[in-house]
């Protein structure tokens, strides 16, 4: 269960990196084949080389996990802008968000 999991999350959030798994692997230090490993369910990541993974995509562990969340680096991004704005810009940009969604 865990491992189809990260195996799915890690070849996702590769692909919206738009980054090869070859690359990825020697980019982590690794073996060239060793995402795709790990991808294709043939291994699984030490606990170190799972923080690797966060910091390559610049997320948390926790924000990894959170399934709902296919863009964590954008709205990680995102989050950072909204905490800049003044409380009227705010409210503003909260109700653009509320009137997106409800009319999605």
């Amino acid at each position: 269960m865990y491992q189809d999991f990260l195996a799915e999350r890690i070849t996702q959030l590769r692909l919206k990196a738009g980054v090869s798994a070859r690359d990825m692997s020697l980019t982590l230090g690794q073996a060239d084949n060793y995402i795709n490993h790990i991808e294709n369910k043939k291994s699984l990541p030490s606990i170190t080389a799972f923080f690797y993974i966060c910091e390559y995509f610049k997320i948390t562990p926790q924000e990894f996990f959170d399934e709902g969340n296919n863009n964590p680096e954008k709205l990680n991004e995102l989050v950072a802008d909204l905490k800049k704005l003044d409380e009227q810009a705010f409210t503003h940009i909260a109700g653009i968000v509320k009137a997106v969604i409800k009319n999605k």
